[in-house]
């Protein structure tokens, strides 16, 4: 077994510097509004970080292969107890509208082998970026949630144990690495294995548990990145949702309420592939929404938040990150 100090001088960890933070960016993320809380969410799968003694606490993931058990399955339960902590937050808030968009500064941790395997080119940052901005937008047809993300640093390290099992050292990576407040995205790239495509917290834990607050995604899955059906980007685009406060289009079935949004409709289960004109849920209006960001549908068939969709990461992103 390699001990602490070992394992620090394996390790080669660097930082390139990014854009550089306007003062009126700063501004924008420097006063997170803790929200009250419990822990994290999504693209597939994850277990997420947790304090010593404390049993671990779910996540929410995207998973490769919707036919598998999601580890991080939101209960009814839980996701009635983070709207409602929604809701009452957001209470007296200002909420901004989509047409004064917010701007997330990014910061991107890449994790890769000694080797070099993961460590992703600046060009595939900048294309997930920009392709999460487009996603955001509404520039694949879907609406204009009213978000938009900023580059502003890239860090890198070279540690083998760190990329290969990121799940299993969760909170020695984030501790050393995270940077920022609640309104600040840290964005992980690493090797999650076959099952699991990326992973996030709620932004209603972020008072909880801090440290742990930010997004993981397969390194392959960067646009270009070359994992099979994944690899234009959306899986990022994806776990940000639920960084932004949104559940699976399919959470709770087709039992009210849903996802908690009222223009997204019902969804027994997640998609797989691409089923356009699937209805799962023939008692209730509208198709499944196979296209969905927040759906498990693959990447080429994404293209879409909705307005609802939109208003709601504006609420969550008031009440907890603003």
């Amino acid at each position: 077994m390699v001990d602490a100090e070992s394992e620090r001088r394996l390790r080669n960890a660097g930082t390139w510097g990014g854009l550089a933070v306007s003062a009126i960016a700063l501004a924008g993320v420097m006063a997170a509004t803790a929200g009250q809380g419990t822990p994290p969410t999504e693209r597939a799968a994850p277990t997420a970080a947790q304090e010593p003694g404390c049993p671990p606490e779910t996540g929410t993931s995207r998973l490769a292969d919707p036919a598998m058990p999601d580890p991080a399955t939101v209960t009814p339960q839980r996701a009635a107890e983070l709207d409602r902590r929604l809701t009452e937050a957001a209470a007296g808030q200002r909420i901004p509208t989509a047409d004064s968009p917010v701007t997330i500064p990014v910061i991107v941790h890449v994790l890769s082998r000694q080797d070099g395997t993961g460590n992703v080119s600046r060009a595939k940052i900048d294309a997930q970026i920009a392709g999460m901005n487009k996603a955001y937008s509404g520039g694949h047809g879907g609406a204009d949630t009213g978000i938009r993300f900023e580059l502003h640093d890239v860090t890198r390290t070279a540690d083998d144990l760190w990329f290969r099992d990121f799940m299993g050292n969760e909170e020695a990576i984030k501790r050393e690495l995270r940077r920022g407040d609640g309104g600040t995205l840290n964005l992980y790239t690493a090797d999650l294995g076959r099952g699991i495509l990326g992973r996030s917290t709620f932004p209603q834990d972020y008072s909880v548990n801090d440290w742990a607050d930010g997004v993981t995604v397969d390194y392959r899955t960067l646009p270009g990145g070359g994992r099979e059906k994944f690899d234009l980007g959306h899986t990022a685009t994806h776990e940000t949702g639920h960084w932004l406060g949104l559940f699976h289009t399919f959470q709770n079935g087709c039992s009210h309420p849903s996802d908690y949004v009222d223009d997204t409709p019902y969804e027994r289960q997640q998609s797989a592939g691409c089923p356009e004109g699937r209805d799962t849920c023939p008692s209730r209006p509208g198709e499944d929404p196979v296209r969905n960001f927040m759906n498990y549908s693959d990447d080429a068939c994404m293209r879409e938040f909705t307005e609802g969709q939109g208003e709601r990461m504006r609420r969550a992103w008031a009440a907890f990150r603003a």
